[in-house]
């Protein structure tokens, strides 16, 4: 029984990190495709593509812990924060265009 809690609750930390290692790579991706729409000749630049990522994963890492409730499975979760970190980049898009 000791052995099934400890599986258990070692799976949740795995779980959670790796889910923040996909929202750190998703708003890396995010930030940049944003940046590649705007039509900058120059291309985007490196330092504001990473300060923008920074950015949307903070506010998403906010949704994840604090708005998302925790009784959903891992996978939808994680899936819905992605949801909002599109979202938020799209805010940001419209906004700075």
């Amino acid at each position: 029984m000791q052995n099934d809690i400890w599986y258990n609750t070692g799976m949740y930390y795995k779980s959670k990190k790796v889910s923040l290692i996909i929202l750190g790579i998703t708003s890396l991706i995010f930030s940049r495709a944003m940046f590649m729409l705007i039509n900058d000749p120059e291309g985007p630049n490196l330092l504001v593509v990473f300060v923008m990522s920074a950015i949307v994963f903070s506010l998403t890492l906010a949704v994840y812990n604090y708005v998302i409730p925790k009784k959903l499975v891992s996978l939808k979760r994680l899936l819905t924060t992605i949801f909002v970190q599109l979202l938020i980049v799209t805010i940001f898009y419209f906004c700075l265009r």
